[in-house]
């Protein structure tokens, strides 16, 4: 049986992440509802998850040095960017939640000299290129945020173009082999559930198989180099998370 012309470009769609139930202002409403909740709950360490599954991971393949100028991609209330900023990194931030970003500059307050807060859309290619500056980033980073992002081909694109040659960008996310809610895992699709409990109101995540997550990654330009999954507490052998970092390489060279 072969594919009918509808069944493949309802495919396209659905891989690109623009589904029907797939909303950017619907998410970016809910953010900016749990934008305080988020920032009263994170306070200025980060929770323990953050801390003890995400940060080690991200950190050690990032390698953040005082010499860097790193892009923090949906960077909610900057207590990454100020990790970093005490590394001596200078940084860019951006969140497409406008409280986030007034919460984040009030919170990281003393970094105000490295740390540059910006709104942008990690789903608009042109509003991310808008937070290009007078030098190539150096590298770039999202903790827990490609889950929450409607459509990332278009962060990926701009990512790519906003780096040096050679420039890295890694990522978290949660797993999409083992944490979701539904019985689908091939198709991309999306629904509500909580990051922290209490917060009030649900946001929605965006599922995409492992494949369709690095078949993008590869289409913008980019290779991968390293890649950790990591389990959270006692449970040591489902992970929550994947860690992934890219490289930047000449698309030429890409077969």
């Amino acid at each position: 049986m072969e594919y009918s012309k509808e069944d493949l470009m309802e495919a396209k769609k659905q891989i690109w992440g623009v589904g029907e139930n797939m909303g950017t202002e619907e998410s970016k409403k809910i953010w900016e509802e749990n934008a305080q909740f988020w920032d009263n709950a994170m306070g200025d360490e980060s929770n323990e998850f953050h801390r003890e599954v995400v940060r080690p991971k991200v950190t050690e393949l990032l390698s953040p040095n005082p010499a860097d100028y790193i892009l923090d991609i949906a960077c909610g209330n900057g207590n990454y960017s100020s990790y970093l900023a005490q590394r001596g990194a200078s940084v860019v931030a951006f969140d497409y939640s406008k409280k986030m970003i007034e919460l984040a500059k009030r919170r990281q307050s003393q970094y105000a000299k490295q740390i540059e807060f910006c709104v942008a859309d990690a789903t608009d290619r042109k509003s991310i290129l808008e937070l290009k500056r007078n030098r190539a980033f150096t590298k770039a980073v999202s903790n827990m945020a490609i889950m929450d992002i409607t459509d990332i081909e278009p962060l990926l694109m701009a990512v790519y173009e906003l780096l040096q040659e050679s420039g890295i960008f890694v990522f978290a996310t949660q797993h999409p082999c083992f944490v979701t809610l539904t019985e689908k895992y091939m198709t991309p699709h999306s629904y509500y559930d909580i990051a922290i409990e209490g917060q009030p109101k649900e946001q929605i995540y965006y599922h995409r198989s492992i494949q369709d997550i690095f078949n993008l990654c590869f289409r913008a330009g980019f290779v991968i180099d390293g890649f950790y999954e990591e389990c959270f507490k006692t449970n040591k052998e489902i992970p929550m998370v994947m860690i992934v970092r890219l490289k930047k390489v000449k698309r030429d060279n890409l077969k």
